[in-house]
C-alpha cells in the first residue's frame, strides 16, 4: 500500500443552512440545487486546488505546497471568486420562477463558509479510493463546527495565515479562538464574507 506524506493547504467550502434546507424541501429539487451551488464553487477553486471529495454540503480541497509553489496568494483569490460564484448562482436560482416548490423558493436562504488550514496530510488508498488522513485533516473538518456568528465567512487558522503571508489587521480579519478536545486551543482569523470586497484579503500584506 502506497503512503505519501505532504504539506499544504486544507480547504473546506461548506454551505450554511444545508440541514434545514434539505430536511424541509423536496428531495427531487433540494439536492440538485445544492449540487449546482457546489459546482459553482468547484469551478473557481480547481485549479489551483485539487478536489479531494464532495461531502454532502461541502467541498474538501487540497493545495499541496509542491504543486502551488509560490502561488499561495492565488488560493485566496480563488476562494473569493468561489464566494462570488456561489452568490451569483444562488441569485440566479432564486430568481427562477419556473418552479414554486419549497426548495426553489428557499434557496436564497443558503450561504457559504470557507475554512482554510495549513498542515500535514497522508495520502493513501482505502478500498481503491483516494483518501487523506492525519491530525490536520481532522482539525480542518472540526473547524466547521465553531462559534462564529456569521453565516458567510472566511476562516483561516494562524498557520494558514502565516502560509499566505497576510497581515490580519490590514485584511480586516478578527481573531477568534476555538477549543477542541484532543486538539486544544486553535487561534483563527475570521472575515465576514458578506462584507468582503473582491481581492481585499489577497491584496493585504
Amino acid at each position: 500500500m502506497r503512503h505519501d506524506v505532504e504539506e499544504g493547504a486544507l480547504v473546506l467550502a461548506d454551505i450554511s443552512g444545508f440541514t434545514e434546507f434539505v430536511t424541509a424541501t423536496e428531495i427531487e429539487h433540494g439536492p440538485p440545487l445544492i449540487a449546482l451551488l457546489l459546482e459553482a464553487v468547484i469551478g473557481e477553486i480547481s485549479p489551483p486546488l485539487e478536489i479531494q471529495e464532495v461531502e454532502g454540503d461541502a467541498v474538501f480541497a487540497l493545495g499541496a505546497d509542491r504543486a502551488l509553489g509560490g502561488a499561495r496568494r492565488g488560493v485566496l483569490d480563488a476562494l473569493e471568486r468561489a464566494f462570488g460564484a456561489f452568490r451569483q448562482r444562488r441569485q440566479e436560482l432564486a430568481a427562477d420562477e419556473s418552479c414554486g416548490c419549497a426548495a426553489c423558493r428557499s434557496v436564497g436562504s443558503l450561504d457559504l463558509k470557507i475554512v482554510v488550514h495549513h498542515g500535514w496530510f497522508l495520502r493513501q488508498e482505502v478500498g481503491g479510493r483516494s483518501q487523506v488522513a492525519g491530525a490536520d485533516v481532522i482539525l480542518a473538518h472540526r473547524l466547521l463546527k465553531n462559534d462564529v456568528a456569521d453565516r458567510a465567512y472566511l476562516l483561516l487558522t494562524e498557520r494558514a495565515l502565516q502560509w499566505v503571508d497576510v497581515d490580519p489587521a490590514q485584511a480586516g480579519l478578527s481573531v477568534h479562538v476555538e477549543r477542541y478536545e484532543h486538539l486544544g486551543d486553535v487561534r483563527c482569523f475570521v472575515k465576514a464574507l458578506g462584507d468582503l470586497e473582491p481581492n481585499c484579503v489577497a491584496r493585504a500584506a
